[in-house]
């Protein structure tokens, strides 16, 4: 990849970028294994930050080893304690080494984060370390078919029985499920009280101690890029021990609050690290195609280039914020509204500079779909202008809590989605 202009911000984070360069020198796999990690986790579900393959196994060992792994959790619970300007210099020197830089994936950004928070001491001392090692991975149960935007109405039950409590229902878009051996799962304990002051937040295991599952049934539902990243997924009777209840009975509102907050900030300080890298191999593949003075190719790379560049120059802003301890605000509606589009246009121009080659899936056995990378770019990001909040309910947001505008009249209700 093809270095940008690097920013100083300031001793520790140059002494740490320091130790990422000497360590990824030292440590950072052969081209044959890379090419192996990177194969196990694009044939593993999208968006789950964990793979199963071998290479990759070895890899997060090798990371988990050296702590550079849930590098943002306090120290004493296993982490690094990592400022927001230290992850973002972790993101880049791994990107600029071009290794992938393997996570926890939910269990790190969303459950352990909240467990911090609300845990006790004792699911603290239990459950952390067990993300860390790679023990517990972990699937969300949040979203149903009746409960998606309007998250508090869920309907699936959780009944206390002694020291145990049994949950029954459905979710659904359960990203990662497949891959994963725990669900953190929402689930309404009091139907009686307002529908926020009703919900348990509850870690429950997906299989039994004799590897049966544990009333849990996954139902894959397939993607246009051939993947099948997430599930409907049916929960009948699965137990879990009150232990894992965190916040105890009726106050999972409260964590749900704690893990969303997490799950939309996001990276928004380093967004531009994956865009950057795509754009520079899609230059490559620009070449090999021999088009890299075609007038109109020459144009759209320099789009794009400009927009991969805005989004690094947004990211120090809101790195700026962290060292200020300011909160983004609806002010991350602007980044999600703007690399969502960016990548879905960026795709389709990819396809067209391709042209009929595009139209082509690889060489494959009969039976398979499996598009090639620049194919399932495309394919994939036909969703990302929705999920997450649709780009025109994030320029609402704007629009109105951002630039004072009046209301939309067809969102006098004030609502802005998930």
């Amino acid at each position: 990849m093809t270095s940008t202009m690097e920013i100083d911000l300031g001793p520790e984070a140059k002494a740490f970028r320091d130790e990422l360069r000497e360590w990824l020198e030292a440590n950072k796999p052969k081209p044959d294994e890379k090419a192996s990690i990177e194969a196990d986790s694009m044939a593993e579900a999208p968006r789950r930050g964990m793979g199963m393959g071998a290479a990759w196994q070895q890899w997060a060992e090798k990371l988990h080893d050296a702590r550079y792994l849930c590098v943002s959790w306090p120290e004493e619970f296993g982490g690094r304690g990592l400022s927001g300007i230290e992850v973002a210099v972790m993101n880049e020197e791994f990107a600029r080494a071009g290794v992938p830089r393997i996570t926890r994936g939910m269990g790190e950004w969303l459950v352990g984060p909240s467990i911090i928070v609300w845990g006790t001491d004792e699911q603290k001392a239990h459950f952390l370390p067990r993300i860390i090692d790679g023990t517990d991975r972990y699937c969300q149960g949040f979203s149903e078919p009746d409960a998606g935007s309007d998250l508090a109405s869920l309907k699936t039950r959780g009944v206390v029985d002694g020291d145990e409590i049994v949950i029954t229902g459905q979710k659904v878009w359960t990203s990662g499920s497949q891959m994963a051996n725990m669900m953190f799962c929402l689930c309404r304990t009091d139907p009686d009280v307002p529908k926020h002051q009703g919900i348990s937040y509850v870690l429950v295991p997906m299989r039994r101690e004799d590897g049966s599952s544990n009333g849990f049934e996954l139902s894959p539902i397939k993607q246009m890029n051939g993947g099948a990243g997430f599930t409907q997924t049916f929960i009948t009777e699965a137990r879990a021990p009150m232990f894992n209840v965190i916040a105890g009975l009726n106050n999972g509102w409260r964590v749900t609050m704690t893990t969303l907050g997490n799950e939309r900030g996001g990276n928004a300080t380093t967004q531009h690290v994956q865009y950057t890298r795509q754009f520079w191999d899609a230059v490559d593949m620009v070449r090999e195609r021999g088009k890299q003075h075609d007038a109109l190719t020459r144009q759209q790379l320099a789009w794009a280039f400009t927009r991969t560049e805005i989004m690094r120059f947004q990211g120090l802003r809101l790195l700026s914020e962290v060292i200020a301890k300011k909160e983004p605000g609806p002010a991350s509606s602007v980044n999600k509204m703007f690399w969502s589009e960016y990548a879905q246009r960026f795709a389709e121009i990819l396809m067209d500079i391709r042209g009929a080659d595009a139209l082509v899936m690889p060489e494959q056995k009969p039976d398979e779909y499996r598009p090639d990378r620049w194919q399932s770019d495309f394919l994939t990001t036909r969703s990302v202008t929705i999920w997450g909040g649709t780009a025109q309910v994030q320029r609402n947001i704007v629009g109105e809590r951002v630039l004072g505008l009046p209301k939309d009249p067809s969102n006098e209700d004030g609502r802005t989605g998930r």
